[in-house]
């Protein structure tokens, strides 16, 4: 299994920026929201809605860089981080989302834009333990991947890889704590 995520919030994962994820489900959903369908899986970098407006600054020129990767790719897409989804919560107003704020690359902006589609809705908050490898995998982008979907499933299995944790389990413990300790848990 795959999540398809902004290939600018991979990189952020990857380089242990953040650790959170807000999802609410893309517009082909099956179930019409967002389900973690599988607690481990691979991220798969996307590059279509990605805007350096809606990052916060210091993340903006990861959508140029991403862009370059994904010109480059030629019909591949690079596999350079797999995850763990340690806490999966749900926020339902502005006020907690902004306690957030924090802890992800995304625009203030954005996040409550998150937020408020699909407004019956929860936004999920995925905790997540990345691994990155000393050599990314690179798959070929099927027809079947498209689509605004969370998750896919992979056609062609990477090859086994030593993946090991960006953050140290101190490290991401820690993170994972004060967020939890901003949403009040």
């Amino acid at each position: 299994m795959a999540l398809k995520e902004w290939a600018s919030a991979v990189h952020a994962l990857a380089g242990g920026d953040q650790i959170i994820l807000l999802r609410k489900g893309g517009i082909a959903e099956e179930t019409r929201r967002f389900e973690l369908k599988s607690h481990s899986f691979f991220l798969y970098p996307t590059y279509e809605h990605q805007r350096a407006e809606l990052l916060k600054e210091p993340y903006r020129p990861l959508v140029a860089q991403t862009q370059a990767d994904d010109a480059a790719g030629r019909g591949t897409v690079p596999l350079i981080a797999y995850a763990e989804a340690v806490d999966d919560m749900e926020v339902r107003d502005l006020e907690q989302l902004e306690l957030l704020y924090p802890f992800h690359i995304w625009s203030g902006q954005l996040a409550a834009e998150r937020l408020r589609w699909k407004a019956k809705e929860p936004l999920h908050v995925l905790l997540l333990r990345v691994y990155v490898s000393k050599a990314s995998a690179t798959i070929p982008v099927l027809p079947e991947y498209s689509g605004c979907r969370s998750w896919i499933e992979l056609e062609t299995v990477p090859p086994k890889q030593q993946w090991r944790p960006v953050l140290s389990d101190a490290e991401f413990e820690q993170r994972r704590l004060e967020i939890l300790s901003a949403l009040g848990r």
